[in-house]
């Protein structure tokens, strides 16, 4: 399984904009088929945020869409996702995910086998 570092969380006001990164091991990225961003907060299911698929399809979260953009650089072997005019509401650990499997589109959560550690973002009023 790939291993998966998410870096760029912190604190922002509201309406600010915020960009996340996960890195993965090594050439395994070039291979990875599906990449995504899901988040939890406290009390509450990890959601889908944002998936991207090798072949450029991509599926947003509807709370999300037109805000949040999802991005991945093979050279870098590096993912991202830039959020812009954020929320209190999306305050959570965001958590980058990965499978090297042909899935259905859009794959559910129970499809990615590689997670990262996750990383706080949290937005005030």
């Amino acid at each position: 399984q790939v291993q998966l570092v998410e870096s760029g969380g912190g604190l922002v006001q509201a309406g600010g904009s915020m960009r996340l990164s996960c890195a993965a091991s090594g050439s395994i990225f070039s291979v990875t088929n599906v990449m995504g961003w899901y988040r939890q907060a406290p009390g509450k299911q990890r959601e889908l945020v944002a998936v991207l698929a090798s072949g450029g399809s991509i599926n947003y979260a509807n709370s999300v869409k037109g805000r949040f953009t999802i991005s991945r650089d093979n050279a870098k072997n590096t993912m991202y996702l830039q959020m812009n005019s954020l929320k209190p509401e999306d305050t959570a650990v965001y958590y980058c995910a990965a499978t090297r499997r042909t899935v259905k589109w859009p794959p559910e959560r129970a499809d990615f086998g590689s997670w990262g550690q996750g990383t706080q973002v949290t937005v005030s009023s």
